[in-house]
C-alpha cells in the first residue's frame, strides 16, 4: 500500500482552519498561506479573537500548525 503524503493546516487562535476548504502539502506552503491570511488584518492592526485582540507581531504564537 502506498504511503499517503503528509498534509498540513494552520489553525487560528480560535481553533479554526485559516482556509476552510484547503490544506497544504508542506509546512512551507502552510507558512506562506499564514502570511497571506495575516495580511488581511494589517489595516486594523490586530486579530480579533475570542481571547481578545492579538497583536500581529505575536499572532503566529497563537496559531497552530497541524498535520491533517
Amino acid at each position: 500500500m502506498a504511503k499517503k503524503a503528509k498534509r498540513f493546516n494552520v489553525l487560528s487562535p480560535d481553533g479554526f482552519a485559516i482556509e476552510f476548504d484547503k490544506d497544504y502539502g508542506s509546512t512551507q506552503e502552510a507558512e506562506t498561506a499564514f502570511a497571506i491570511w495575516k495580511k488581511r488584518y494589517e489595516k486594523q492592526g490586530y486579530y480579533s479573537s475570542n481571547r481578545g485582540r492579538i497583536s500581529l507581531d505575536v499572532l503566529a504564537d497563537y496559531c497552530e500548525l497541524v498535520e491533517v
